[in-house]
């Protein structure tokens, strides 16, 4: 049984006890509303869908040429010379019987008439000469494969079946499923309204001029971007200075107005921190130190009656994108109704030394590629300080190295997790 984050006190948390117990966070699923297909992009399925149609939804053919009545016995084994019965093309439908020895011209896509059921290309027929206008010569004919370039109605899908899954992410292709199946609406998760700000008198809005010990804001525009690209809607909070009164005030209103709220900073033990003190006074917090790198510092709880979660991750702006893909990407997931899942992985060799130590999970940023075999190898980006952001720029994956490992040296196996189609 997964203990509730409020039970784990101030012990050192591994990765997975920290993913596992933050998803407790999430008493309910939101809502699902229907949208039209042309908005469900990105959108979360909150059903399953089923087929409504066979699909294709009839036999048809995968070419342009004939269609040959050859399936009856003793028909067509040695024909050369075939009469020409009529034409179908795309969008018409033929219901009269194409008798024995006899085609039809077709073109792909178009349902084959009754009594045929192979195909042959345009590529494999002769011209018809003068004297029989209104025949197709085959080519070979000892070399037709019966059933050749025939699509079988319901080869993709038969009426019933299971199109698309609940939870299933709509990207390009289920769109187009959902339209070949006659789908105008699907009913979709709504979106998380996700409510973020940063903290601290040093923290300066982008595009205002910056003091001799300030610092431009970089983690409020990196969640921003997450959050847009897992398809939450944000309420952007902006900065907050080092004021409990004003920290406390904001998180009151973010946890009305929305599902989840996550700010960067703010969660530790420091003199200036204040973000934990005003937690306190609003819902009921937990505050954690979990065994990784880059990361450690978290908080998380509920804030008011209605019990809205809330994660505080660090404040270094590569373990807030570590933090966020291992513990918050699980939130908006438990939202959307889906159960709490380890990260896709990979496994790749590693091409240089990776520094590790015993009981704590390291994410180095990492850069993976195939060699000539198709093998995958990987290799860190360099430096890996957690206020080095041009390493997350350059990495195309984090290299996890587990709390039971002491670092790799080359021609290891180690994991990876993609940053690139993460979703």
């Amino acid at each position: 049984m997964t203990l509730s984050c409020f039970d784990l006190g101030e012990k050192m948390l591994s990765v997975d006890e920290a993913r596992q117990a933050l998803a407790t966070l999430i008493e309910r699923p939101l809502d699902s509303e229907q949208v039209p297909l042309a908005q469900a992009h990105g959108r979360r399925l909150a059903t399953e869908v089923l087929a409504t149609l066979n699909v294709p939804q009839n036999t048809n053919a995968a070419m342009d040429g004939v269609a040959l009545a050859l399936a009856r016995e003793g028909v067509g084994a040695k024909q050369t010379h075939w009469p020409v019965a009529g034409e179908v093309l795309a969008g018409q439908y033929r219901s009269e019987m194409v008798p024995a020895g006899h085609c039809v011209r077709i073109t792909t896509g178009a349902p084959l008439p009754p009594g045929t059921d192979t195909v042959v290309m345009s590529e494999q027929l002769r011209e018809p000469s003068d004297e029989q206008p209104e025949h197709v010569i085959i080519e070979s004919p000892e070399r037709l494969k019966h059933g050749q370039h025939v699509r079988q109605a319901g080869e993709d899908m038969a009426i019933g079946d299971t199109a698309l899954a609940a939870g299933s992410r709509l990207d390009a292709a289920k769109l187009g499923l959902l339209a070949s199946l006659g789908y105008a609406t699907v009913t979709v998760c709504q979106r998380p309204k996700v409510a973020i700000f940063s903290t601290g008198n040093e923290v300066t809005a982008p595009g205002e001029p910056i003091a001799p010990a300030g610092v431009y804001d970089a983690n409020r525009f990196t969640l921003i971007g997450m959050l847009a690209e897992y398809g939450a809607d944000v309420i952007d909070l902006g900065i907050l200075p080092d004021e409990q009164d004003a920290i406390q005030t904001a998180l009151e209103q973010a946890a009305q107005q929305s599902d989840l709220v996550i700010t960067s900073g703010g969660v530790s033990v420091g003199q200036a921190d204040f973000t934990r003190t005003a937690l306190q006074q609003l819902g009921r917090l937990a505050f954690w130190r979990v065994a990784l790198r880059p990361g450690r510092p978290m908080a998380c709880g509920w804030l008011g009656e209605q019990h809205t979660p809330f994660v505080g991750l660090p404040g270094n702006p590569v373990a807030v994108m570590v933090t966020f893909l291992q513990f918050v990407t699980p939130l908006l997931d438990r939202l959307q109704g889906l159960p709490v899942s380890p990260p896709h992985r990979l496994y790749a060799i590693a091409d240089d030394v990776l520094k590790s130590r015993l009981k704590r999970t390291d994410f180095i940023r990492g850069v993976y590629h195939t060699d000539g075999e198709g093998q995958l190898h990987v290799r860190s980006t360099g430096a890996q300080g957690s206020g080095i952001l041009t390493s997350m720029v350059a990495a195309n994956c984090l290299i996890e190295l587990a709390d039971d490992q002491d670092g790799a040296q080359p021609g290891e196996v180690v994991s990876i997790q993609p940053l690139t189609g993460w979703l």
